[in-house]
């Protein structure tokens, strides 16, 4: 009798509660998907919430993981076989009225891998090919960073940022830092506010950045009191988005990285005196994991700044509580399946 072979998944079987379970290792990939052997997975805030219970589209159990590199193993006519690819881990249906406009990243039925169905936190995992990008020039590391760096990138793609800009990112996280870093790239002054000490310091430490706030009620004070040209909300947190429009400055935007389940509340008149934009921005596309991947082979962005630990799956279970616990320290931890 064939034994079918077996691998250790990380999941999230309840709230609170992670563990190593066996799955069944797959070994045949459907028509225009493709096997992949995982070799690195960042663990971010979304991975972090499903631990505590607190994201809103999710069913347990579930195999967490969408910040993935790995190895193609079943070789298709666009990609080699041990080619070491970053997956984009939206799998949008390709028909609907935004798919058939490009925005494939705001698919009205997505399916996020590690949220909507299993993700890559295991050794295997079947991908759509179209979804998988050859990560020429980057480490298995580096490869497993970009998906959280094309969140920011995207933002920033969106929000139409100019080097005449003056630019706030509110939240020092890792998706906050990534947005910095590109806003930076695209040549604007750059601020940083967080209630966090420790990002901030961090923020300093590893990237430069010297623009840094606590306070948003201090704030508009000196050269800032005419506001700022964007703001991008990296916070999740609806009063710190409520507490940014005052910070806009007339013709301004604010761009909404992140998600939170509430209503947001704000003044029309002072809302429509400084004539903003609201522009919310989702995941990523094909194009902004491009532009992150040009950034890291070109130094452009330091990986090894980003990464605050790298660790083996089978520790992960020991760990996962004091990782999420804290993460005013931690930039991005990896694991190794």
């Amino acid at each position: 009798m064939k034994i079918n072979p077996t691998m250790n998944c990380g999941v999230c079987v309840t709230p609170g509660q992670f563990e190593l379970l066996e799955r069944p290792l797959p070994d045949v990939a459907p028509e225009g998907w493709a096997l992949v052997e995982i070799k690195a997975v960042g663990l971010c805030g979304t991975d972090y919430h499903i631990f505590e219970g607190k994201h809103p589209y999710l069913n347990y159990p579930r195999v967490i993981g969408h910040e993935l590199s790995g190895v193609v193993v079943s070789p298709d006519a666009t990609i080699a076989e041990g080619t070491l690819v970053t997956i984009n881990p939206y799998l949008s249906c390709g028909t609907c009225r935004a798919c058939q406009r490009g925005k494939l990243n705001c698919c009205s039925s997505i399916e996020v891998l590690g949220v909507h169905r299993d993700g890559g936190l295991c050794r295997r995992i079947a991908v759509p090919v179209s979804n998988l990008y050859p990560a020429d020039g980057l480490t298995e590391i580096e490869a497993a960073m970009v998906e959280f760096l094309a969140i920011g990138a995207h933002a920033v793609a969106r929000s139409g940022i100019t080097n005449m800009d003056r630019v706030l990112v509110t939240g020092a996280g890792p998706i906050g830092l990534g947005t910095a870093l590109f806003a930076r790239l695209s040549g604007a002054e750059v601020h940083l506010l967080d209630l966090s000490a420790q990002r901030l310091a961090m923020a300093k430490e590893k990237f430069g950045f010297d623009n840094l706030h606590s306070d948003p009620a201090t704030i508009l004070q000196g050269q800032l009191s005419d506001g700022f040209d964007l703001i991008f909300d990296a916070t999740g947190n609806t009063k710190a988005i409520e507490a940014g429009f005052p910070l806009l400055a007339h013709g301004s935007s604010y761009v909404l990285v992140s998600v939170v389940k509430d209503a947001i509340q704000f003044d029309d008149a002072e809302f429509h005196k400084r004539e903003t934009r609201i522009i919310g921005s989702r995941n990523a596309l094909k194009a902004d994991f491009d532009r992150v991947m040009l950034a890291l082979r070109s130094r452009e962005i330091d990986s090894d700044a980003l990464c605050s630990e790298i660790l083996d799956l089978a520790d992960l279970p020991a760990r996962f509580g004091a990782l999420a616990g804290d993460r005013g320290n931690v930039i991005k931890a990896v694991v190794r399946p």
